[in-house]
């Protein structure tokens, strides 16, 4: 186990991104509507991530829903990519599936060229917890040349998927990163380092907003599910990690 555990943090906005920042995140993941996993960040908050005193990485996903993508999107993604390089961030996170559940290798291989032919670093995300088997996921992650999966061992949440992220470890036999993410606190993130060799975890440390107003709702603007990344939670989990 290294002698320090670094804090992915993911944010949709830029006071998420400003209260990751005060609470001491190590790397940003950056995105749109996390209430839904996470879509591509907008180009303005990609230009104001681009200030960023720590590393950050962007979601490339252009919808919500499945991660299988046809050829048009499968375009917006490559030119998403171009956008991140362009603003001079550090890396973006990709994923695509097939029908079955299984990584889809074409397109990644395809989307992972375009995106470290100009320098940037790939991490894979939760696509892979859709796979039935997460170590052969796993293996293909490293051929395709991931630098980092984000996994929550093929659970709803992190601490449910220990056996899935201890199978996605043994794959990995150090040639890939493993990130846990999904449901971390600085109150469970203890339990999962006593049972895996943890060198990064992946959090929203996040508070949920309050209830929209009746007529905003009303209006479908807003479907009460949003949060608000809290510089207070990044604190207390990099505290624990310290530890």
């Amino acid at each position: 186990m290294p002698d320090t555990i670094g804090l992915e943090v993911c944010v949709d906005n830029a006071d998420g991104l400003a209260a990751a920042l005060t609470g001491g995140a190590d790397r940003i993941e950056l995105c749109s509507a996390l209430e839904i996993g996470g879509l591509t960040p907008s180009a303005g908050l990609l230009r104001a991530a681009s200030r960023s005193t720590a590393p950050v990485v962007a979601m490339i996903r252009p919808r919500g829903g499945d991660f299988c993508f046809n050829e048009a999107e499968i375009r917006l993604m490559l030119d998403e990519i171009d956008a991140v390089a362009g603003a001079g961030l550090q890396g973006v996170v990709l994923g695509a599936s097939l029908a079955d559940g299984r990584l889809d290798a074409r397109t990644l291989e395809r989307l992972v060229r375009h995106a470290t032919d100009q320098g940037l670093r790939c991490t894979l995300h939760r696509a892979i917890d859709l796979c039935p088997d997460l170590a052969q996921a796993t293996r293909l992650a490293v051929d395709l040349g991931f630098e980092r999966i984000l996994s929550s061992g093929g659970a709803k949440r992190a601490p449910e998927g220990l056996d899935g992220l201890r199978r996605c470890f043994d794959a990995a036999a150090g040639r890939i990163a493993i990130m846990p993410g999904a449901g971390i606190t600085a109150a469970n993130v203890g339990q999962l380092r006593a049972y895996l060799p943890l060198t990064d975890v992946h959090a929203s440390c996040s508070m949920p907003l309050p209830a929209p107003s009746p007529q905003v709702a009303a209006f479908g603007f807003d479907a009460g599910r949003r949060r608000q990344t809290s510089a207070n939670k990044v604190a207390e989990l990099k505290a624990v990690l310290l530890a």
